[in-house]
C-alpha cells in the first residue's frame, strides 16, 4: 500500500488530467488537540470522492457538502450545452479556513475539547506541476512544495533533509518524502503478518530470503521478494533514514551478515528477533569474530517489539511493528515496555 500523501496526490493528479475540479486541503496550523497533525493532506473531488484526511470525518463531510453544493448550484446555471467542467468550482488564490473555535464548533466536527484546527485549500492544482512531484517521489527524492499563499503559485524544491510543514504568513513549504520502507531477512510466517502490517502502513517492503523452503509458500503479494544472499540485498537496499531492516530468519548464516551492513547503513532501526539470550549470543558472536564495535551493536535492537504478553506470530508481528512505528514517530519507549525489562521484572516478582 503507497504513502497516504502519495495517494492522496496521485488520486489529485488523477482527477485533473480527467479534466475534473479538485481541491487540496492541508493542515497547515492545530491549537490544542487535533485529530491529525500539522502537513496533513486530503483531495477532493468535484464529485465528492475524497482521498486522505484531515480530521475524523466531520471536517471532510462539510468540506465534502460546500464544494459539491457550489459545484452543482453552478451546473444548474450552465446551459445545456456547455461543458459542465467550465462550471464555477471555487478557483483562484488558495484560501484558509478553521474548523473548531468555539466549543460547540469543536463538538459538532468532532474535534477533541479545545481542539482547533487551521487549513489551506487549494483549488484546482496544476496538473504538470503533480505529476513531476510524482516522479520524483517514486524515484526516492526527498521534495519540498512551495505555496505562494496570495497567488497560487507552486515551486518544487529537492532537499535532503525532513522538515516539518512551514507555514509563514504568505508561503507555505510542506516536504514530501518517499515511501518508508521495510527489508526483512526471512519469509517464514513471522515475515508475512508483519509485511502485511507494514504495507497498511504506508511502508513499501522488501523480503530476502535464500531458502527454497520458504520463498516457495510466499502469499503476500504487494511485497517484493527476493532469493538472494541477506548481505547482498542489504547492500543493494542502500538503507536511509526512512528504512528500517529487520532479521527475521533464526539463521545466523543469513542473519549476521546482513546486520552488519545494515548497521552500516542511515536505517532508523535495525533488529532481529530472538529470546534474550539468543540476542546476548549474538551480539557477542558480531563482536567477537566479526568485530562490531559496542556503538554499532547499540543500534542493534532486541529482543525487537513491545512488551504485549505476545505468544503467537501474529501478536508478536503487532509488537514488532508497534515498535517500529514508535521509533519512526520519535515516541520515547519506557522501560516497562521493553521486552527484555519487562521479562526481567517478572522473573524476580
Amino acid at each position: 500500500m503507497e504513502n497516504i500523501d502519495v495517494m492522496v496526490l496521485r488520486a489529485l493528479a488523477h482527477w485533473r488530467r480527467e479534466q475534473k475540479r479538485a481541491l487540496l486541503a492541508t493542515v497547515i496550523r492545530t491549537w490544542g488537540s487535533s485529530p491529525r497533525p500539522i502537513g496533513s493532506i486530503m483531495a477532493l473531488c468535484e464529485t465528492g470522492a475524497v482521498v486522505g484526511s484531515v480530521s475524523g470525518g466531520c471536517i471532510e463531510d462539510d468540506l465534502i457538502d460546500q464544494y459539491t453544493k457550489a459545484f452543482k448550484r453552478e451546473q444548474s446555471l450552465v446551459p445545456p450545452n456547455k461543458n459542465l467542467h467550465n462550471a464555477e468550482f471555487p478557483q483562484g488564490a488558495p484560501k484558509t479556513i478553521k474548523y473548531g473555535i468555539s466549543a460547540d464548533e469543536a463538538h459538532r466536527f468532532g474535534l477533541p475539547c479545545g481542539g482547533t484546527l487551521e487549513l489551506l485549500l487549494e483549488f484546482d492544482p496544476d496538473l504538470d506541476l503533480l505529476d513531476d512531484l510524482l516522479l520524483k517521489l517514486s524515484t526516492g527524492q526527498l521534495m519540498q512544495r512551495k505555496v505562494d499563499t496570495l497567488t497560487g503559485a507552486v515551486t518544487l524544491f529537492e532537499c535532503s533533509t525532513p522538515a516539518e510543514l512551514s507555514f509563514e504568513g504568505s508561503v507555505l513549504i510542506n516536504t514530501f518524502g518517499p515511501e518508508y520502507r521495510m527489508l526483512l531477512i526471512g519469509a517464514g510466517q513471522m515475515a508475512q503478518y508483519l509485511s502485511t502490517m507494514a504495507s497498511f502502513n504506508g511502508f513499501a517492503v522488501s523480503v530476502c530470503d535464500p531458502r527454497e523452503e520458504y520463498t516457495a509458500g510466499w502469499s503476500v503479494q504487494e511485497v517484493s521478494l527476493s532469493k538472494e544472499m541477506p548481505d547482498d540485498m542489504v547492500l543493494r537496499f542502500k538503507a536511509d533514514r526512512r528504512s528500517c531492516v529487520i532479521a527475521l530468519s533464526h539463521d545466523p548464516k543469513l542473519d549476521d551478515l546482513a546486520i552488519i551492513e545494515a548497521l552500516n547503513s542511515d536505517a532508523f532501526y535495525v533488529g532481529a528477533i530472538g529470546s534474550r539470550k539468543n540476542n546476548a549470543a549474538r551480539k557477542q558472536r558480531l563482536r567477537e569474530h566479526f568485530d562490531v564495535s559496542d556503538e554499532k551493536l547499540s543500534r542493534l535492537r532486541g529482543p525487537i517489539g513491545l512488551y504485549i504478553g505476545s505468544k503467537t506470530p501474529a501478536e508478536i508481528a503487532v509488537s514488532i511493528m508497534a515498535e517500529v512505528l514508535a521509533v519512526k514517530n520519535n515516541v520515547s519507549l519506557s522501560l516497562e515496555l521493553q521486552v527484555e525489562h519487562a521479562k526481567n521484572n517478572l522473573q524476580t516478582s
